[in-house]
C-alpha cells in the first residue's frame, strides 16, 4: 500500500475551503465521502491555502500593529546587551581620606552581530564609562569583521578585537568580570593589558588545543597608540578533556585546561624599549566546584607595570543556584620609576542565579599594598549580573 503525505490539520474557520477525508480501515484508501468501513480523519486544507492565508493575516496585522520595521543587508542580526548593575561601599585604612558609598553601573554592553551565513559576521560592541567629569560616555569595545575557517580549525578577527587572553580567562577561569577584572587586568594586580585593541586575531579550536595570536596595537582599546611597533600576543591552550572546540557551562560541563600565554611589544620610545610578558595558568572544573592558578610576569625595562606574581581562586557550587566564591592576588611591583613594593589583593563571596538572565553576588575585596602611603582599602559589593 502506498503511503500519501496528507496536509496539516486545521480547525477553525479561519480558511474557507477544506475536505473531509475518510480512511478505508481494510484498504487504507482515502475517501471524501462516507461508507461501510471508512473512518473519519477530519478537515483538511491545501498546503497553498495555509500559505496564502498566512501571508494576507500578516500584511493585516503589521497594518493594525504599526510600528517600525527593520531592514537589513543580512538576513540574520543578532542583538543582546549585558550589565553589571552593583552597590559598593570602600573603606579606607588611611584615616585622612573618608569613606565612599555608592551606587555603580559598571559595565553596560549593547551588541549587534550581523551574520551573512552560519559563521561568518561582523560584531560591534559599544560599552558606557564616565569621565573625570562624571559625564556617562559610549565608548566603542569591538568593532571587527570574523571569517571562519581561512586556515584549518582557524578563524581570523580583523577590526577593534579581542586579545588573546582576558576573554579566554573570563570563560574558563575568572568567571566573575562583574565584581573584579582578571588577575592580568585589574589595578589591584598586574594591571598589564586590557581585554581588546586594534588588529587582526587568529583563532584556532580543536578537540585538545586552541591558540589565538596576532598584533595588536600597545594602548588597547581605550589608550592612545604609541611607538613605531605592534604587539605581538599569544594564547597556547592544552584541553584535557578533550572539548577545545566547544561551548563549555560551568555548571554541566568538566574542563582541565593548561595555558601558556604573553606578548612581546618592540617599537616603544622610539624603538629603544622591549615589552615581554609571559603567564601561565591552570584550570579544573566540573559542576561541583572550579579551581584555578596563575603566574605572570611583565618585563618593561623599568616601565610601571614591571613585576610578577601569581594568583589563585576557587568556585563551590554547593547547592542548585548557590556558589561560594574566593580569590587571592599577589603581585609584586618591580619598576624602576614607581619603586618597588608589593600589592595583595583577596576577595571572598557568594553568588545566587536568580534565573538565566539574572544572577546576584554579595562580596568583599580587601586590598593592600606595602608603600608608605597607606592605599589599603576593604569594598564591601553588592551586583547584579544581567545578560539579554
Amino acid at each position: 500500500m502506498k503511503k500519501m503525505l496528507l496536509p496539516i490539520f486545521l480547525s477553525g474557520s479561519l480558511f474557507a475551503m477544506s475536505v473531509t477525508l475518510y480512511q478505508d480501515t481494510k484498504t487504507g484508501a482515502l475517501y471524501t465521502k462516507p461508507g461501510p468501513n471508512r473512518i473519519k480523519l477530519g478537515e483538511f486544507i491545501s498546503k497553498d491555502e495555509i500559505v496564502a492565508t498566512t501571508k494576507d493575516i500578516q500584511k493585516k496585522m503589521g497594518k493594525e500593529l504599526g510600528g517600525t520595521k527593520v531592514f537589513s543587508k543580512v538576513p540574520k542580526l543578532k542583538i543582546n546587551g549585558t550589565h553589571y548593575l552593583g552597590y559598593r561601599y570602600t573603606h579606607y585604612d588611611n584615616k585622612t581620606k573618608s569613606d565612599v558609598s555608592r551606587f555603580e553601573t559598571r559595565r553596560n554592553y549593547f551588541q549587534v552581530k550581523a551574520y551573512w551565513n552560519d559563521k561568518d559576521y561582523a560584531r560591534m560592541t559599544m560599552d558606557t564609562y564616565q569621565d573625570s567629569r562624571g559625564s556617562w560616555n559610549f565608548r566603542l569595545k569591538y568593532a571587527y569583521l570574523y571569517l571562519s575557517d581561512i586556515l584549518p580549525y582557524t578563524g581570523v578577527e580583523f577590526g577593534q578585537v579581542h586579545r588573546p587572553w582576558i576573554d579566554y580567562a573570563e570563560h574558563h577561569g575568572w568567571l566573575y568580570r562583574s565584581i573584579s577584572e582578571t588577575f592580568v587586568e585589574t589595578h589591584n594586580a598586574a594591571h598589564v593589558i586590557n581585554s581588546a585593541a586594534p588588529g587582526v586575531d587568529f583563532k584556532t579550536k580543536t578537540p585538545y588545543f586552541s591558540s589565538e595570536m596576532g598584533l595588536f596595537n600597545n594602548g588597547g582599546y581605550h589608550s592612545k597608540k604609541s611607538g613605531s611597533g605592534q604587539s605581538f600576543e599569544w594564547r597556547l591552550t592544552y584541553h584535557a578533556l578533550g572539548n577545545g572546540n566547544k561551548h563549555t557551562h560551568a555548571t554541566s560541563d568538566e574542563w582541565l585546561n593548561l595555558s601558556f600565554y604573553g606578548r612581546l611589544l618592540t617599537g616603544t620610545n622610539n624603538g629603544t624599549n622591549k615589552d615581554t610578558m609571559t603567564g601561565l595558568h591552570a584550570v579544573y572544573n566540573q559542576p561541583l566546584f572550579l579551581l584555578g592558578g596563575h603566574w605572570m610576569r611583565d618585563d618593561n625595562d623599568g616601565g610601571p607595570h614591571d613585576g610578577h606574581g601569581w594568583s589563585v581562586n576557587g568556585e563551590l557550587r554547593p547547592w542548585p543556584k548557590w556558589s561560594l566564591l574566593a580569590r587571592y592576588d599577589h603581585w609584586k611591583v618591580t619598576s624602576i620609576s614607581t619603586g618597588k613594593y608589593t600589592k595583595k589583593n583577596a576577595i571572598a563571596g557568594v553568588a545566587y542565579t536568580y534565573n538565566k538572565n539574572v544572577k546576584f553576588i554579595a562580596n568583599i575585596d580587601k586590598y593592600e599594598d606595602d608603600r608608605p602611603t597607606n592605599n589599603d582599602t576593604i569594598d564591601y559589593l553588592f551586583t547584579a549580573e544581567v545578560h539579554w
